[in-house]
């Protein structure tokens, strides 16, 4: 039996996109094993017959012990486990894994990068010092004949091949983490006013401040439009909004802040439009969730965003921190519901047809096997 060993830096983003991957290479006869940051998911996570193994990690930085320590446990969990593929996802586990795996006896080893995230986007003085380094570090760590990078849009391998990290043969395109379309599916409900959302984790780098800008706009050309964010900060990214700016947008009425939804089927169906303007993404899972749905989206025509919206046909794109156009489209779709209904449909036809979750589970399993071949 071939033994597959995650390693994902929290137990949360495992069961959100990667659990049913699990489920499906169990069926296939494959053992599958979890290293990660244990919060409150083990018996879900167990329940599948995944084998969880508890990982402290420090997400925020760079601390020494810590970082040690985080990978002295990981060389002990694979000389325990002894996987026939590790399968890493995100910045820090997939360089901490692969400077495991060059030491061990790792057969295959699957890095999968949801997007660049704060390490290659920012700005700060610190990360542009930083960064050369990386790259550095990637391009001596992400070698050898079985080893196989998972980018998740075509700007990130562009990106990945012309600073040499990583040879074109190693790289494979797989568009997400896939979303399950049959429980993500079209249920509206009727909302007066329409309800314009933006889920995501709290931070700068997702535009945040952008949509709470427009949200102004619209409050003061007195359209009667709620504008809400879903989601949670995220203490351990330096792009966290604080939680007393999000309170303080919500107290003066400007955007309504409903925190962690556990339940976003039901916000999907009192939406009428998901409006994302992030910076750069992998390829966002909460996209494709609303997209599943049936709702229309409006996003800056940025890495990742571009991949599941297709400008005029399920929502619209617009320039990078155009606030103005931001603002047009969305009006445009408040005011045409046949148009908000028709860009929802194609929307939803696009996910079943390219990220379905059995798609996605089909094309990471590809790779494992082609890894053994």
């Amino acid at each position: 039996m071939k033994h597959i060993l995650f390693i994902v830096s929290e137990d949360w983003y495992f069961v959100s996109h990667r659990l049913h991957l699990a489920t499906i290479a169990i069926e296939k006869g494959f053992s599958v094993t979890l290293l990660t940051n244990v919060s409150k998911n083990r018996s879900l996570i167990e329940a599948s017959g995944v084998k969880v193994i508890d990982w402290r990690i420090n997400r925020s930085g760079l601390n020494v012990f810590l970082d040690i320590k985080a990978i002295l446990r990981i060389f002990h969990v694979i000389r325990q486990c002894n996987p026939d593929i590790v399968h890493s996802v995100a910045i820090k586990p997939v360089i901490y894994s692969a400077l495991v795996s060059m030491m061990s006896s790792v057969k295959i080893r699957i890095f999968a990068l949801g997007g660049l995230g704060f390490s290659f986007s920012s700005s700060k003085t610190l990360m542009k010092l930083v960064r050369p380094i990386l790259i550095v570090v990637l391009r001596l760590l992400l070698k050898g004949p079985r080893t196989r990078l998972i980018l998740q849009n075509q700007d990130d391998i562009e990106l990945f091949l012309r600073k040499k990290i990583i040879k074109i043969d190693k790289v494979r395109l797989i568009r997400g983490a896939g979303v399950n379309t049959q429980k993500y599916c079209p249920n509206k409900l009727d909302n007066d006013p329409e309800l314009v959302i933006l889920p995501a984790r709290m931070l700068w780098d997702k535009g945040i401040s952008e949509f709470v800008t427009c949200a102004k706009q619209f409050k003061e050309n007195g359209i009667n439009t709620r504008f809400c964010l879903i989601g949670s900060p995220d203490k351990y990214n330096p792009e966290s909004i604080p939680l007393q700016k999000l309170k303080e947008w919500s107290e003066e009425g400007i955007v309504e802040w409903w925190g962690q939804q556990n339940d976003m089927n039901k916000v999907y169906s009192q939406s009428a439009i998901v409006c994302f303007p992030s910076y750069r993404e992998g390829l966002p899972k909460s996209l494709l969730e609303a997209a599943s749905c049936g709702l229309p989206i409006v996003a800056f025509d940025v890495p990742g965003c571009r991949e599941i919206i297709k400008d005029g046909v399920n929502g619209f794109l617009v320039p990078f921190k155009d606030i103005d156009a931001l603002y047009s489209a969305i009006l445009k779709l408040l005011n045409d519901l046949n148009l908000r209904d028709s860009m929802g449909h194609s929307g939803r036809e696009l996910v079943i047809k390219e990220f379905s979750k059995e798609i996605i589970a089909f094309q990471t399993m590809k790779v494992w096997n082609e890894a053994f071949d």
